[in-house]
Parts: structure tokens; sequence; C-alpha cells
């Protein structure tokens, strides 16, 4: 028998969080961030996607920085934080994403890269990206950057 708060959840249509695996790629010399555009509004996010299959989950990290936004590096194992988003779906309704978030520190930013026709990306200082982002969660984990060691 499932306990009472769990069934409540399913009757009123509540379901986890779906996960996907996010990278702040960072400079290792002036600690400044990599923000790129989304495709759908144009809002200013960090490089994410679902886990792969074969790939751990700071490796899928990895392939969407280089998938989204040319950058190659080291990509830390550790999970620095996680942050919370309803990611919009074609037909209308949005879903919950969990977004676990690796840091990793760009070595390579290519001009040539998957989707560099569709996203702008820049580079900003820790604050300037917590402004620039709407998580509130992700705000917090950009401003913690400066604390983090490398």
């Amino acid at each position: 028998m499932m306990p009472w708060g769990q069934s409540l959840r399913l009757l009123l249509g509540w379901r986890p969080a779906a996960m996907q695996v996010g990278a702040i790629c960072r400079r290792p010399d002036t600690g400044e961030v990599l923000l790129i555009t989304s495709r759908g509004t144009g809002r200013w996010v960090i490089p994410k996607g679902w886990p792969m299959e074969g790939k751990t989950l700071p490796g899928a990290a990895a392939t969407e920085a280089w998938e989204e936004a040319g950058v190659e590096g080291h990509v830390h194992e550790t999970e620095i934080g996680r942050y919370r988003y309803d990611k919009e779906q074609d037909r209308g309704w949005s879903v919950p994403v969990e977004v676990r978030v690796f840091l990793m520190d760009a070595e390579h930013m290519r001009p040539d890269f998957p989707e560099a026709g569709q996203r702008k990306r820049r580079w900003f200082s820790p604050r300037e990206a917590a402004q620039l982002v709407v998580e509130p969660d992700l705000r917090k984990i950009l401003l913690a950057l400066p604390k983090l060691s490398g």
C-alpha cells in the first residue's frame, strides 16, 4: 500500500521532476562564466541537456557545453548545485526539470560547433551572469562561484 502523501500526489497529477545536466563554463584565468541564449526564447542560460547513455553526468554536461556553446575543457566530477525550471513542450504544456550543475574549466572555445547558428554566447562575471538568468537557484550557484576553488 502506498503512503497517503504519495497516493495524494499521484491523484493530483504530481510527478517527480525530470533530470538534466548543465555546465557552467568558467575561464580559469578570469573567473568569467559563459552564458548562451536559449533557442526558443533567446534568454540567457547555461548549456544543459538530458543525460546520455554511456556517459557520466559530468561527461554529458561536457558534451552539452560542446554542442550548445563550442566549449571544450575539463569538467569537474563533483556537482556544484541544482536548480529547477519548467521546460516548455511543443504541445503547449511544460515539464518540471531539475538540472544538476557541473563546473567546467574552459580551455578552448571553437567558432564551429553543432548549434553555432542557433545561439549567441558571451562571457560575464558571475555576478553579471546571475543578474541575467531567471532561475533563482541558478543565480545562487553563479553567485557562489567566486568561493569555489578551481
